[in-house]
């Protein structure tokens, strides 16, 4: 049987240890989110990691 483009994309994203994650933000910060991605040339879910992590560390080091 045949795979649905849906399944394919589903077990490459298993395979690379990819999961789809979704949030619910205000428009103005999505446009911040995209406006950022852009000037900084990297992708907005590598932005959104490196934005993360740099909280981390510095909340680590403010503690």
């Amino acid at each position: 049987m045949a795979l649905t483009r849906a399944e394919i994309n589903e077990r490459s994203n298993e395979k690379r240890g990819i999961k789809n994650k979704a949030f619910k933000l205000n428009i103005d910060d999505i446009a911040m989110i995209k406006q950022t991605a852009l000037d900084l040339n990297i992708s907005e879910a590598k932005l959104v990691v490196e934005a993360i992590k740099f909280y981390r560390e510095n909340k680590k080091a403010s503690n």
